[in-house]
């Protein structure tokens, strides 16, 4: 699907308004060999834990985002290079990740994207602790189970609808 998400924006001043449609902070950067990406959000709640990021992306992804809400920390990766490569095997459309990726050189020979707040090269702990398909916070933005994800190079938006 192309789309620009700055036309999304234009056509939907309506949502914008009632809040059916969000803008994430400017704020994330790009990883992953797409710069454009949209999908239905998957949902994960971790803290310097990626057990169940792994578990998710283990999964088939039909072409959905999974959203993981790691509290912003910038102390560890919650994705890294392998994770990548199994999203994109596994049909994810993207990642978005509310702290931090490791990896990157590996990251942008991913065909899917990946948007993150910054780089660490420290790995997270390895618990299984977290919660999935719940309502995150993602940089004061509440992302639901579902919603839709629509990222590129201007930002990333979050919807509760599929928009046209």
């Amino acid at each position: 699907m192309e789309f620009s998400t700055c036309d999304l924006c234009d056509a939907n001043e309506d949502n914008l308004a009632d809040g059916t449609l969000a803008v994430l902070p400017p704020q994330f950067l790009s990883f992953g060999k797409r710069a454009r990406f949209s999908g239905p959000a998957i949902t994960l709640k971790v803290f310097e834990d990626n057990v169940l990021v792994r578990s998710a992306l283990e999964q088939a992804g039909e072409g959905k985002v999974l959203v993981v809400d790691g509290g912003g920390s910038l102390r560890c990766a919650l994705v890294g290079g392998n994770l990548g490569v199994l999203a994109e095997k596994n049909g994810w459309a993207g990642i978005l990740v509310f702290g931090c990726v490791r990896d990157s050189a590996e990251l942008m020979h991913c065909d899917i994207g990946i948007k993150a707040l910054a780089t660490q090269p420290r790995r997270s702990v390895r618990q299984g602790r977290g919660d999935k398909d719940l309502i995150v916070d993602i940089a004061g933005v509440l992302v639901r189970p579902d919603d839709w994800i629509y990222a590129n190079e201007d930002g990333v938006l979050v919807s509760s609808t599929k928009l046209q």
